[in-house]
């Protein structure tokens, strides 16, 4: 018996800051605007622009000052994350609304798996529906792809914008997609694009029949997954769940001026570690690893890692290690950007810590403690007292930004 086709929705909201700023004050709807940082500092970027602003050649992650000698009529807004927060959870209330396989994967885009959905329509006009419906409910315009992969439905939905909605099926891969350059393809960025140029890989095509082994040779298993996209092939499932899967926890920061001053370098870690920590301790994480990422005024990127035999997430560890890292591998070059890391994160109280020379008192002066807790749950039964129970705690401001997945938080109470 022939299994039902799937047909996969990736939703992509259009322009969503500036399109949130729009709904809220209507007054700006028309006008090139745009989200951005702190004007009077290099490192303010433009977070999203509207559509008006793009036509004037304005583009996300412009400098502020280059966006407004470009279009001085600029209107320069400053980010509200709570608004955004708001609008995005109310979008997936509706996406939910109609079957509850939908899948979160940022703030502003998601995926939905509607092939058991009883449909009165066809999937187009079902794509209109809720299309209109963000837009009657919430102002705000967005995109659709439709495919049988979560795949090609990413990447139909940036085939039109705004306000599109587009199907891309398996069989229209090799016309549609293959003549296009490689790094158009969804999960293809510059580094990995600059490699499969090495070994003359250059088209969406030219990936799609190259050799595998060689592929797997050059990327590993990266490689595979990439010729398996380029044909057309996604098995991935929509996971509602996984968007409580965080894997790390990060923050990185342009700096004013390229900086060589090791002092003023190391102030910049102290922050970003102070915020990451901040972050792993408002989700009661920690990680196995951390990573620090530097880009020199060049703008060549550098990654350095370290994994650590106990669980990280206290401020002056990370802080330590990020700091070490750095000086092991700066070759003294202008810095431009720099950001911490911690990976492999999990649960802390699930965790259990090894034992060294320099925490064995700690845990040495709970042992009566320890003894009896015992004694009580013996007497009490094993379920009678606990160490300790997990309390939900209030993120932090700094928790609450939108490079990360924290906002998926608001998804819990769904």
């Amino acid at each position: 018996m022939q299994s039902k086709a799937r047909i996969i929705f990736h939703l992509d909201m259009n322009s969503f800051y500036a399109s949130v700023e729009q709904a809220h004050d209507p007054s700006l709807k028309g006008k090139a605007i745009a989200v951005a940082g702190n004007p009077k500092e290099r490192r303010g970027i433009l977070v999203t622009c509207s559509y008006e602003a793009r036509a004037k050649g304005i583009y996300t992650t412009m400098s502020v000052w280059e966006a407004k000698r470009k279009c001085p009529e600029l209107i320069l807004l400053p980010p509200n994350f709570e608004r955004y927060r708001a609008a995005s959870k109310a979008m997936f209330d509706i996406l939910r609304s109609y079957t509850p396989l939908v899948e979160p994967v940022s703030i502003d885009e998601g995926y939905m798996d509607v092939s058991d959905v009883e449909m009165e329509q066809d999937p187009i006009a079902f794509a209109e529906t809720i299309q209109n419906r963000i837009i009657r409910e919430l102002d705000l315009p967005s995109s659709i792809g439709i495919a049988p992969n979560k795949f090609l439905a990413k990447t139909a939905s940036n085939m039109k914008k705004p306000m599109g909605i587009t199907v891309l099926r398996k069989r229209e891969v090799e016309e549609k997609l293959w003549p296009l350059p490689v790094i158009e393809m969804h999960g293809v960025g510059g580094s990995t694009a600059k490699k499969l140029a090495e070994f003359d890989i250059h088209t969406i095509g030219d990936l799609a029949n190259a050799t595998p082994g060689i592929l797997r040779e050059k990327l590993g298993k990266i490689g595979i997954r990439l010729s398996e996209r380029a044909n057309g092939i996604d098995n991935r499932v929509v996971d509602p769940e996984s968007v409580f899967d965080t894997k790390s926890v990060g923050n990185s920061t342009t700096l004013p001026y390229d900086e060589t001053n090791i002092e003023e370098i190391e102030k910049v870690f102290r922050r970003l570690s102070k915020k990451v920590a901040s972050r792993l301790d408002a989700k009661n994480l920690a990680g196995r690893s951390i990573t620090i990422h530097i880009r020199d005024v060049n703008w060549k990127n550098k990654t350095r890692s370290k994994t650590v035999s106990n669980r990280l997430y206290n401020e002056n560890e990370i802080f330590q290690l990020a700091v070490e890292l750095f000086h092991a591998s700066w070759n003294g070059d202008p810095i431009r950007l720099l950001g911490v890391t911690v990976n492999n994160v999990y649960d802390k109280g699930e965790s259990v810590e090894q034992l060294s020379i320099f925490n064995f008192e700690e845990h040495a002066k709970e042992e009566p403690i320890l003894k009896l807790v015992e004694q009580l749950q013996t007497k009490f039964g094993k379920d009678s007292i606990k160490r300790g129970i997990k309390v939900k705690k209030k993120a932090s401001l700094e928790s609450k930004t939108s490079f990360s997945k924290d906002f998926l938080d608001d998804h819990e109470s769904r």
